[in-house]
């Protein structure tokens, strides 16, 4: 017999059954008296592990409607190519990868000026507090949350590119701008974290339980000193992230998604 409590059992037995697509994305699971029947056990047992599922991600639920298994189109970035400024693109990064994938995007746009937190003023070489242009996107993928995106250009850098605090969008990407200034970022550093999302990621991004949000930092430098720090918050049951560096000429074709 399982030492495992029967809720856990439950819900061991329901995610490989989704693992191995009885049940695939989108499809609804039995009613809970139902699967109180099929497990001999109680309702109050059979939701203790359908809770459990849907705390993990896997599923979720509606009043009146059940459960539903959570679907996951997994968008694919290329963190290595997002912006280097000798790829072909018409525009900022985020809609020629979306859009050469065949899938539409769609960003809305918040610029203000602001102080600069510590976590921000740390990487750009500034004191915490310091004056700083915040650029906040909010990106869908075919109209769905994909990701935010939060910018801050140091003070310094307001003067020599004012259209920084213009709102909405820079058509050619801030990169762009910034090089046709001869401001030119010709490197950066990214760093890459999970965790659970705050209820404002949550609210945003239309996270369910149990799904953790990737944050991906990148610092650009000019030859002289930081130019930006961007923190993109990203989905993490709906994204991918993947770079390529070095000679890959021995990869297979089908393996360059």
């Amino acid at each position: 017999m399982s030492k495992q409590p029967k809720y856990q059992q439950v819900a061991d037995v329901l995610r490989r059954e989704i693992d191995k697509g009885t049940y695939g994305p989108g499809a609804r699971l039995p009613s809970e008296a139902d699967l109180a029947t099929r497990f001999d056990a109680s309702r109050n047992t059979v939701r203790s592990g359908l809770n459990l599922l849907v705390s993990q991600g896997l599923i979720s639920s509606s009043q009146g409607l059940g459960y539903e298994v959570r679907k996951h189109e997994v968008f694919e970035l290329n963190a290595s190519r997002f912006e280097n400024l000798n790829f072909p693109q018409n525009g900022d990064a985020y809609s020629t990868d979306v859009t050469g994938v065949g899938r539409h995007p769609h960003q809305t746009f918040r610029v203000e000026v602001t102080t600069t937190p510590e976590y921000i003023a740390q990487r750009l070489k500034v004191e915490a507090g310091a004056r700083s242009v915040l650029r906040f996107c909010h990106r869908f993928v075919d109209e769905a949350p994909w990701s935010t995106q939060a910018t801050h250009y140091p003070d310094w850098l307001i003067q020599m590119a004012p259209r920084l605090t213009e709102p909405g969008d820079i058509a050619e990407g801030t990169t762009q701008y910034l090089a046709s200034l001869g401001i030119e970022q010709v490197g950066y550093a990214d760093e890459v974290a999970t965790r659970m999302p705050t209820p404002e990621e949550a609210r945003l991004l239309e996270i369910g339980a149990g799904v953790p949000v990737l944050l991906w930092t990148r610092t650009g430098y000019s030859t002289e000193r930081p130019i930006r720090c961007t923190v993109t918050t990203l989905r993490g049951d709906l994204n991918r992230m993947n770079y390529e560096i070095g000679d890959l000429s021995a990869r297979d074709e089908n393996e360059a998604q």
